[in-house]
């Protein structure tokens, strides 16, 4: 998986959580602090959020970021 794979992964799964708790983007914004435009960028893909815009997302939907090894045997089976 690419790194441009991986940011849309990441993009989409904070899409979803923010959906699946009714959140709308101007809520989310009041509750991270991180402004409905730039939610509105970074989920329409018009932008790269930073790593810590990332973080103040992830807060209020109850997840972080976690640091796991690659599974580097299923990457040299491809």
């Amino acid at each position: 998986m690419t790194a441009k794979e991986k940011k849309q992964e990441l993009v989409a799964e904070i899409i979803k959580l923010r959906q699946e708790q009714g959140l709308t983007q101007k809520q989310l914004e009041a509750l991270s602090g991180v402004k409905q435009p730039i939610i509105a960028r970074m989920e329409t893909g018009t932008n790269t959020p930073q790593l810590l815009t990332v973080i103040k997302l992830l807060e209020p939907l109850g997840k972080t970021l976690a640091i796991v090894p690659l599974d580097h045997n299923k990457k040299n089976r491809l």
